[in-house]
């Protein structure tokens, strides 16, 4: 009998906010790829399965109590991951993904503020990442990339956890918590590693208001402009990153 695929469950918030180049990643290490559609009234699971790797996706909404209420799947999400926390399994969360998962390990979420004054990233923008030499999640990634940024809220870092990247305009781009002294199988990224031209052509027309607040005028332009421009340079970056995550989460 040929055994049974590994399973990975993608959590999506929203129809345009799917696994994409995850999706790829996790099939190179072997994963069936299940996508719990929770915005189409799909149930969030009770607990995460042996062998099974959790992928929490991005969305419009936040970790507050409004949107807990018209959302009440984000609760039964935070439950999920407390469990996963507890059990060591591995986690892959991505924006508001990263989000909850920095909120049930105890970490706050609040608005990105600098100077008082609410900073939504939007568009594409350098990540720093720290300790490449160090990091097996960062093997062969560069000090700093271009990556793309679409949220108004961040975290602070859960107690314990390795802060794995930053940018000028929030400090908590991606971290890793740790288990008992030791890295845990739980890895957060605020920007968006997944995403393709189609899909930010999507999110500029969904998001169109969003866009113009923290861009101003010609921000959309500007968007496309540069996912024209970094799209070549990113797939592989992203991809290369990504593939180091999934690896890592699948054999730790």
């Amino acid at each position: 009998m040929i055994p049974a695929m590994p399973r990975a469950l993608v959590l999506q918030h929203v129809p345009a906010e799917g696994p994409g180049r995850i999706a790829d990643a996790l099939a190179i290490a072997g994963y069936a790829v299940e996508v719990r559609h929770l915005h189409a009234s799909m149930a969030v699971p009770e607990e995460l399965g042996e062998d099974e790797i959790l992928v929490v996706m991005g969305g419009p909404m936040g970790v507050n109590e409004a949107d807990m209420i018209r959302h009440p799947f984000l609760a039964g999400e935070i439950v999920l991951l407390r469990r996963a926390i507890a059990a060591n399994q591995p986690v892959l969360g991505i924006c508001l993904g990263a989000q909850l998962l920095a909120h049930a390990a105890g970490g706050r979420v609040h608005r990105n503020m600098q100077g008082g004054t609410w900073v939504r990233e939007v568009g594409w923008d350098s990540v720093a990442f720290h300790g490449v030499a160090r990091h097996p999640e960062l093997a062969g990634m560069p000090r700093s990339e271009v990556m793309l940024h679409w949220h108004g809220d961040t975290f602070d870092l859960p107690e314990g956890a390795t802060l794995l990247a930053s940018s000028e305009r929030c400090r908590n781009q991606a971290f890793r918590l740790n288990h008992r002294g030791r890295p845990g199988r739980q890895i957060g990224l605020q920007f968006h590693c997944e995403v393709d031209v189609p899909t930010i052509r999507d999110w500029l027309r969904q998001d169109a208001e969003y866009v113009a607040d923290a861009l101003g005028a010609g921000g959309h332009e500007r968007v496309l402009s540069d996912s024209a421009r970094y799209e070549g340079r990113h797939r592989q970056v992203a991809g290369r990153l990504l593939g180091n995550m999934v690896g890592i989460l699948a054999r730790s």
